[in-house]
């Protein structure tokens, strides 16, 4: 609705006019909403609450995985220092006569992404998955040996 042609013409009903034409107009909506990828990997990640530990020699990250089997869980190391920990919890068959009166084990996918840091020896990472607690283990570089002076020989000429 144009108001200009009601005979109105103040600033305040152009600033209406201007909210109403923005609020018509889909176009901007596709750049600047998140993608569905983008989306999905918030609610995975929401969704896998963890606990992170530093020890003297390691990291270790503890994740609660009840009910999922080795195969479900994939626990992985990109770019090489993200630790990836996901996978899928699948829900369970339904068996004849029986239904659900109320769900609320959340299922789908889970995912959590961390960066380590760089003394993260992504070479000695074990996983272990007991009572439902998935434990994953980055043992630590040692640090670094303190550079010694280096003694060059003066030579006289």
């Amino acid at each position: 609705m144009d108001f200009r042609l009601m005979g109105i013409d103040t600033p305040l009903f152009h600033t209406l006019q201007h909210l109403m034409d923005a609020a018509g107009d889909d176009s901007d909506k596709s750049v600047n909403a998140p993608s569905r990828n983008y989306v999905r990997d918030a609610k995975a990640m929401a969704a896998t609450p963890t606990d992170v530990k530093e020890y003297p020699n390691s990291y270790v990250f503890v994740v609660d995985m009840p009910g999922l089997k080795s195969g479900d869980i994939k626990v992985q190391v990109e770019d090489d220092n993200v630790l990836l920990i996901s996978g899928e919890r699948k829900r369970e068959e339904e068996k004849e006569g029986a239904k659900y009166i109320r769900m609320e084990r959340r299922i789908g996918k889970f995912m959590r992404k961390f960066t380590l840091p760089e003394n993260a020896n992504i070479d000695a990472i074990s996983v272990v998955c007991q009572d439902g607690v998935l434990t994953v283990t980055v043992q630590k570089l040692p640090p670094p040996e303190p550079k010694k002076p280096k003694t060059i020989e003066v030579k006289i000429a």
